[in-house]
C-alpha cells in the first residue's frame, strides 16, 4: 500500500484492511490464494498480531473445512482481539499467590499441560527456554507477558513493512511515482479570484448579418430570468472553485463523444465557466497535438424532462487555449455539455503506422511478463484522463467510464472487490500503481497477447506508435462568488441529443438568418463568433431538400466537414447543423464567405 499523508489519515476500516492484506501477503503471493490448512490460518493470524488459542482455531477450521479465502480471514481477524499486556498480567497474577512477580516452573507446567489448550511438556520447556528464568527456576511473568505482546506486535509490524516494501518495488518496476495525497475535495472552497469581469444587462437588438454579437429580444425574455452576461467589474471577494476533467473521443465514424456533467448551484451567484484542453504530465518532452483543438461549453437549465431543458449560455470568449463565459446564474440544476467542432480533432489515417507498432508487453530475464516503458507512460496518461476529479485515484464510477468506452459494460461490485483484494487501492479507489498492476495481470493471463491491450489504447485515441492523435483531454473550471458549486459527471453521450439541441438553439438565437436563394422555405442560420462560425439549415417545407455548400471562397479556414464542396440532405420540416468553420492559423486574418444553393427539392 502507498504511504498516507497525515492530512489523509486512514479510518479504522481502511487501517484494518491494510493489516489484513499485509498479513495475508506475508504468507501467500496473492489475496486470491486460499488458506489450505489450520496451520496456515494460525500463521496469518499471528502475522496480523493475534495469538489464537487451539480452541479458537478448531472453531474456525471445523471438520470438513478444506479452504478459506481472504474474506473469511478478514472476518476471523475481526473476532480475534489482540492480546493486551494488562489482560495477560491479570491471568498470571491470579496464580501468583506470593505476589512476588514470579511463578515456579512446576506451577506453570501444570497450568499449561492440564487446563484449557493443553500443551506438551516440550512446548512448555520451549517457553521457559525463551523466557527470563532466575536462579531458582522461576518465571518472571511480567517480562514474559511483555515479550509475548512485543512478539505479536513485531509480527504485525514485519508484515506491514513487507507490504510497503513490495509496494515500493512495484512502483519502481512499473515506473510510476509514489501516490501523492489527494487534492482537496471538489466541495471545498478556495480563494480563487477570476479574471476581471463586468456586470450589466446588455442592450439586445435584432441581429443583422455581421460579426457583431447580440440576441433577439425574444431570446432575452427567455434567458434574462436565468442568467445575465458580464460587462462590469465586481468587487474582489472570495470565490469558490471546483473542477472536473474529461476527454473528447472519436468513434469509428468520426463522431465526437465526451462525458456530460451536472452543475448544482444552491443560490444565485456570479459565475465564471471555462473549458480548455488539458496537458498531460507524461508529455513534458513530447508534442501535444490536441492542445490546439477548439472546445466549448454549453449550459442548459435542467427541465422536468430532458427535452424541456433550456439553453442558458455558452462560452464565447477565448483566452489562449481557454474558452470562457462570465455571468450570473440563478440557483438550480444545470447540464454542462462539452463541445468540439471537429475541425481540428479528426480521424487520422493509420496507414503510415500500419507496419510499425510499439511493444506493449515483453518477457523479463526471469521469464515473467512486464509492461514496456512506452506502454506504462501511455497507461499513466490514460489514468489521468479518466481520473475525473484529479485526486490521483480511480473510483468505481471513474473506472466504469473506461469500461463503458472499451466494452460497453460496467465493472460489477464483485469484480471491484477482487481488484480491492489484489491491487493497490486507497479508500476503495484504485491508485495509479494498482491500475498498472491490473493491466499487467490481464496481459499475463493472456500469455502476453496484446490484442486486448491495443483495443484499450486505440479506444482511448492512441495509434500504434502510442501517440495520442484521436482524443482531446480537457478540464472544466467553475468559479462562483456566492456559493460552492457542485459538479458531477452525468453520462457518456455521443453528442446527438441534448448537445445537438443546445448547439442548434445557440445558432438560431445568436446567428443571423437568410433564406436560401429562391427558396423562402429553407433558411440558413449563421453564427459568427470571434473564433468559430457555425451554420444551420432549417427546412420548413413539406419535402426533403438537398443543399450544396461551397467553401472555395473562404480564406484561411478549415471546415468540420473536411471538404471545400459538399452536399447536405435535410428532411422535411427538420433542421440540421451544416458545418463549423475555424481559422487554420489564428494569428492571421481569416474570411468566411460560404455559398449555399439548392440542388434537389422533392
Amino acid at each position: 500500500m502507498a504511504y498516507l499523508d497525515s492530512s489523509d489519515a486512514p479510518d479504522e476500516e481502511q487501517t484494518f484492511y491494510v493489516q489484513c492484506r499485509a498479513a495475508y501477503l506475508s504468507v501467500f503471493r496473492s489475496s486470491l490464494t486460499n488458506i489450505s490448512s489450520k496451520r496456515e490460518l494460525c500463521r496469518v493470524l499471528q502475522l496480523a498480531g493475534r495469538n489464537p488459542s487451539q480452541a479458537s482455531l478448531d472453531e474456525y477450521w471445523k471438520t470438513g473445512t478444506t479452504h478459506m479465502n481472504f474474506d473469511d480471514f478478514c472476518t476471523i481477524l475481526k473476532k480475534e482481539w489482540k492480546s493486551e499486556n494488562n489482560e495477560l498480567m491479570g491471568i498470571f497474577q491470579k496464580l501468583d499467590t506470593n505476589g512476588d512477580g514470579y511463578l515456579t516452573h512446576s506451577k506453570v507446567e501444570k497450568l499449561l499441560t492440564t487446563g484449557g489448550d493443553k500443551m506438551t511438556p516440550e512446548e512448555v520447556q520451549a517457553i521457559f527456554s525463551l523466557s527470563d528464568i532466575n536462579e531458582d527456576g522461576k518465571l518472571n511473568y511480567a517480562e514474559f507477558c511483555q515479550q509475548l505482546v512485543s512478539t505479536a506486535e513485531k509480527c504485525q509490524t514485519a508484515s506491514l513493512t513487507k507490504l510497503r516494501s513490495d509496494a515500493k518495488l512495484k512502483r519502481q518496476n512499473f515506473g510510476s511515482h509514489p501516490d501523492s495525497p489527494p487534492k482537496p475535495s471538489l466541495t471545498s472552497a478556495t480563494q480563487s479570484q477570476p479574471p476581471e469581469t463586468t456586470w450589466s444587462d446588455p442592450d439586445v437588438t435584432p441581429r443583422k448579418e455581421s460579426r457583431t454579437s447580440s440576441r433577439p429580444s425574444s431570446a432575452r425574455s427567455r434567458r434574462s430570468s436565468v442568467s445575465s452576461v458580464v460587462t462590469a467589474t465586481p468587487s474582489i471577494s472570495k470565490w469558490h472553485h471546483t473542477f472536473m476533467r474529461g476527454c473528447f473521443f472519436l468513434d469509428e465514424g468520426g463522431t465526437i463523444s465526451s462525458l456530460q456533467y451536472k452543475l448544482h448551484l444552491a443560490q444565485t451567484s456570479n459565475v465564471t465557466l471555462s473549458i480548455r484542453p488539458m496537458s498531460l504530465d507524461q508529455r513534458a518532452d513530447k508534442p501535444c497535438p490536441w492542445m490546439n483543438v477548439d472546445t466549448a461549453l454549453f449550459v442548459m437549465l435542467a427541465g422536468d424532462v430532458e427535452a424541456d431543458s433550456t439553453l442558458v449560455c455558452f462560452t464565447h470568449t477565448k483566452d489562449k487555449e481557454k474558452y470562457i463565459w462570465r455571468g450570473e446564474l440563478k440557483a438550480g440544476l444545470y447540464y454542462l455539455l462539452p463541445f468540439s467542432s471537429g475541425c481540428k480533432l479528426k480521424k487520422r489515417s493509420r496507414k503510415s503506422v500500419a507496419n510499425k507498432s510499439i511493444q506493449l508487453v515483453y518477457k523479463t530475464v526471469s521469464g515473467e511478463f512486464d509492461l514496456s516503458r512506452d506502454f506504462r507512460e501511455a497507461l499513466s496518461e490514460i489514468f489521468d484522463m479518466i481520473d475525473l476529479d484529479g485526486n490521483g485515484l480511480l473510483s468505481l464510477e471513474e473506472y466504469n467510464f473506461l469500461e463503458l468506452m472499451i466494452s460497453g459494460e460496467e465493472c460489477k461490485m464483485g469484480t471491484w472487490a477482487i481488484c480491492r483484494e489484489n491491487f493497490d487501492m486507497r479508500k476503495n479507489q484504485l491508485t495509479k500503481q494498482g491500475f498498472m498492476e491490473l493491466t499487467l495481470m490481464e496481459a499475463t493471463e493472456k500469455g502476453g497477447d496484446s490484442d486486448d491491450l491495443w483495443t484499450l489504447v486505440e479506444t482511448m485515441g492512441y495509434n500504434r506508435m502510442l501517440e495520442l492523435v484521436e482524443a482531446c483531454p480537457f478540464q472544466i473550471d467553475i468559479d462562483c462568488e456566492s456559493t460552492q458549486p457542485s459538479l458531477q459527471p452525468l453520462r457518456l453521450d455521443s453528442g446527438l441529443s441534448i448537445l445537438n439541441q443546445a448547439l442548434q438553439k445557440s445558432i438560431t438565437l445568436e446567428g443571423a438568418a437568410k433564406p436560401l436563394k429562391g427558396q423562402d422555405h429553407v433558411l440558413i442560420y449563421t453564427y459568427r463568433g470571434e473564433h468559430r462560425v457555425s451554420s444551420l439549415i432549417v427546412n420548413k417545407s413539406n419535402q426533403k431538400v438537398t443543399v450544396s455548400v461551397n467553401n472555395k471562397h473562404n480564406s484561411n479556414c478549415c471546415s468540420s466537414r473536411g471538404l471545400n464542396v459538399f452536399a447536405i440532405e435535410v428532411a422535411a420540416r427538420t433542421k440540421m447543423v451544416c458545418q463549423h468553420v475555424l481559422p487554420i492559423n489564428e494569428k492571421q486574418d481569416w474570411t468566411y464567405n460560404c455559398v449555399e444553393s439548392l440542388l434537389i427539392s422533392k
